[in-house]
Order: structure tokens, then sequence, then C-alpha cells
């Protein structure tokens, strides 16, 4: 087969969904060796050209960048002309990403849903994320053969508010780099620290972990909380006693962070998946992870868990991951790897 993927969001420097498409086509060029030609097909600008070229180096792939802004990008997909056949070839799939949906002219049609926030809390969403997933939603569930999840949550997610029927659903787990891992170099902040990652927006919950942790410091007051990840869209200051926000670090350097944290913490209201909690489990860390059940095949029976919107509840679950011994979900995260995820994402095209 050839089959055509979008990668169009790895122009972007990369969070939890750039992760998951870089490592499902590494999964599926695993999977499919020499049976199959993998073509990634990334419109972008002249930066985000390069960062698609160097998320995908190594990966026996052929990769096909052509300058497309993103106002060029959804104009394609919203006018529904210039089948993707006038820009890639013959296709047998095409799978196409959050960002655009151009139209196809034979072959299988494939997307990825990684969650359905926009559509069950739009209020967590800036109004432009809104605009742009809410038509992708509605295209898939009307035109797609087959809609990849990466939870079965996630895929009852679909049915419930899309209206897709099972039998169009296929959950592909995501993996972990093997850069996640309990042996190596440890990061040292000077001092025991809990550290959690996440971009600041609402659903990812931070405010409440401050408020968990100002609490938990009273006890614990020789601790750090170090917070990763982008700045995001919320306007709340994270400045605090005993914070450090590091903002966005590259995966060597989370890494080393995870492996030297005395604990974990991850308060998100709601999740597609959760890819942050098997990293930290797969590092050895002893994770504290919000209840809400979107979480539930994240954690397995590996992470501690709280309810995100009690900071007293989660405060006294991190103190006892404190003391918690390490190492004890690196056995339920070497489960998720990207060959099973491209195994996964290749049999559903074959079904």
């Amino acid at each position: 087969m050839r089959i055509v993927l979008d990668v169009s969001p790895l122009s972007r420097p990369r969070t939890g969904i750039g992760n998951y498409i870089r490592g499902m086509v590494a999964g599926l060029a695993e999977a499919g060796g020499s049976e199959h030609d993998l073509v990634a097909f990334g419109p972008s600008g002249p930066r985000g050209r390069g960062r698609i070229r160097e998320a995908l180096a190594g990966l026996d792939v052929e990769v096909r960048t052509p300058l497309a802004p993103h106002v060029l990008r959804t104009a394609w997909s919203r006018s529904g002309r210039l089948p993707v056949e006038r820009v890639v070839g013959h296709l047998d799939v095409f799978h196409f990403s959050d960002w655009m949906y151009p139209p196809q002219r034979s072959g299988l049609r494939a997307t990825t849903v990684h969650d359905l926030v926009p559509l069950r809390f739009p209020d967590w969403v800036e109004a432009e994320t809104l605009r742009m997933h809410g038509p992708k939603y509605e295209h898939a569930a009307r035109t797609c053969d087959r809609i990849f999840v990466n939870s079965r949550f996630t895929g009852n997610e679909v049915t419930e508010l899309l209206g897709v029927p099972e039998e169009r659903i296929v959950v592909a787990y995501p993996g972990i780099d093997p850069i996640f891992t309990a042996a190596g170099e440890a990061a040292d902040l000077g001092g025991p620290y809990v550290v959690s990652v996440g971009t600041l927006e609402p659903r990812k919950n931070l405010p409440a972990l401050l408020e968990a942790f100002a609490l938990l410091r009273r006890r614990r007051p020789e601790l750090t909380l170090a917070l990763a990840g982008l700045e995001g869209w919320e306007e709340r200051p994270l400045a605090a006693e005993g914070v450090r926000v590091l903002g966005f670090v590259s995966d060597e350097e989370l890494a080393r962070l995870y492996r030297g944290a005395a604990a974990f913490a991850y308060p998100s209201r709601f999740e597609g998946f959760g890819m942050p909690v098997i990293e930290a489990l797969a590092s050895g860390v002893p994770a504290v992870v919000s209840a809400h059940p979107s979480l539930d095949e994240a954690s397995g029976e590996a992470a501690l868990r709280a309810d995100p919107d009690d900071p007293a509840a989660f405060a006294d679950t991190l103190e006892q991951a404190l003391s918690s011994a390490r190492g004890t979900g690196v056995e339920h995260a070497a489960r998720f790897t990207w060959r099973a995820c491209g195994e996964a994402v290749l049999g559903g095209y074959l079904d």
C-alpha cells in the first residue's frame, strides 16, 4: 500500500499530539517494514518545513513538505476542491491530522481523534481552536472509513458525541520514547522536588496543583514544585513560593526531570489519554494522577489517584507518593510502545 500521512502539526514545537504523530509514523515504519510505502506529507511555512524534516530524520519514510501557510491549508480543507492526489500522487490510504482534511479521489480515508475537549468543554479552549476543530470533527464523522483514537475512553466519546459506530473506530494507544527510562542521568534542582508537565490551559488544572502544593509544603518545606510545559493561553500567575516554572523543555531534559523527581503530579480534569503519565511511570517516579476516568488507561493500577478539584486530597496523596517505592509503574508503562501503535494503525487500514 501507499500510505500518505499528514504530519503538518510537526511544524510546531512538539507537545502531546506532535509526539503522537511522530511516534505513530515511526511505529508504522517499523511494523510495515518494506511492504508498504509511507509518505509523510507536511504542507507548512519555511520554519515549519525544517521542523518536520528534523522530527522525521532517520525514519524510513518519504517526506514531502510543500510550502503552504496555515491559511492555505485551512482554505484547502474547507473548499473541498483539489484532491490530495493532485499533490502527492496515487495513494491507497490518506490519514489526515487535526490541521487539515483535503478531499481525496479514492482509497481509505482515516484520521486520529486525540480528544473531544472542544465539543465536551468549549469553554476550556480558545475560540480559534473551537473554530478549527468543530468542522474537522463533523467532516471526519461523515467521511472517514476509520477513525483512530488514543484510548477506549476517547473512542466512547467519538461514538457518543459524533455518532460514529464502533466498527469504524480503532484504538491505537500511544507509545513511550525509549529515552523515558528509570536508568540514566537525573536532574538536580538542589533538593527534593515534585514535577508536573502540561500547557497552562484550564483543563490541565495547574492552579489547583499550586493550592495542593502550598498545603503540602507546610509539612514539607524542603520541597520544590517544578512545572514544565508551554505557556499556553490561560492568564493565571504561576509564581508562588517553592515553585519553579521551567517552560518548554526537550525530551532529554524532561527524562532527567522525571528521574530526579520525588513524585510526579498530574491534576488534569480531562484527557484523551495522558502521555506524561506513562512517561513518568516508565521513568520510575511515583505518580499522583487525577481520578477522572479519562486517565484510567494511562494510570492502570500503577499510579495513585486523587480528586483533581480537591487540593487537600491531592496534597495528602502527593505526601503518600513521597514515601512510595520507585519503579512500580515500569511494567505497566512497558505495554505502550510505538511498534504496537503502528501495528494497530496498520491493522485498521487492512481490516
